[in-house]
């Protein structure tokens, strides 16, 4: 008769190996993947840290840097502004001096002082001066002027005339002669391209600005 089976039957002996129950095994397994797991999840976030506190700080150098070079570049705008400012003004005090100096400009064209009549006038040498320049100016770009009229009142403003045109060319001996008849000369030749021949007066006391009528 066979003998029934019992738990002594399937219990381990002391001369072979004790093997471990397969659940034991399996929760093992599992405990030491989410140990490993971790670990890398760990590493990986250190890393990624570290790689974006080198790009926070690159940025910030970059920042500085573009800062600095717009800081210079700036600088660099206003020294030349400066300098431009202070040759123009030297210019200006130059061009001054010259006019006062020539004083072989000689003009040889009719000069009508309105004021005649009042304590012999208002003509000064720098007038007489810038009168003769002028001339010389106007003849150089083909001009033929014919007389100047000092108007009444006035101590700076000159009226020249032209021959061909029937209007007058207002100046100031406060500018220099050449630009003066530069812009009179601008201003003709514009007027002739829209076909304008006649007019009554040219302004051109203003830098920069030019009138007519």
């Amino acid at each position: 008769m066979p003998r029934s089976s019992s738990n002594k039957d399937h219990a381990p002996t002391s001369d072979g190996p004790v093997l471990a129950r397969r659940k034991m095994n399996r929760k093992s397994t599992i405990m030491s993947g989410r140990t490993i797991g971790e670990k890398r999840e760990r590493l990986e976030t250190a890393n990624e840290r570290a790689h974006a506190r080198k790009k926070d700080k690159k940025k910030k150098a970059m920042r500085v840097s573009f800062t600095i070079i717009g800081f210079a570049i700036l600088a660099i705008i206003l020294v030349i502004i400066c300098v431009s400012f202070v040759n123009n003004g030297r210019e200006g005090s130059i061009n001054e001096v010259v006019i006062e100096d020539l004083t072989e400009y000689k003009p040889t064209i009719e000069i009508v002082d309105e004021d005649a009549s009042a304590a012999g006038g208002k003509i000064t040498n720098r007038m007489t001066t810038y009168i003769g320049q002028a001339e010389a100016d106007f003849k150089a770009l083909g001009y033929v002027p014919t007389k100047v009229i000092i108007p009444s009142g006035s101590i700076r403003t000159l009226h020249f005339y032209l021959e061909g045109y029937k209007g007058y060319i207002k100046t100031t001996i406060d500018r220099g002669s050449a630009v003066s008849v530069e812009d009179a000369d601008r201003l003709i030749r514009y007027l002739a391209s829209q076909e304008i021949k006649d007019f009554e007066y040219l302004d051109v006391r203003t830098q920069g600005k030019a009138f007519w009528k």
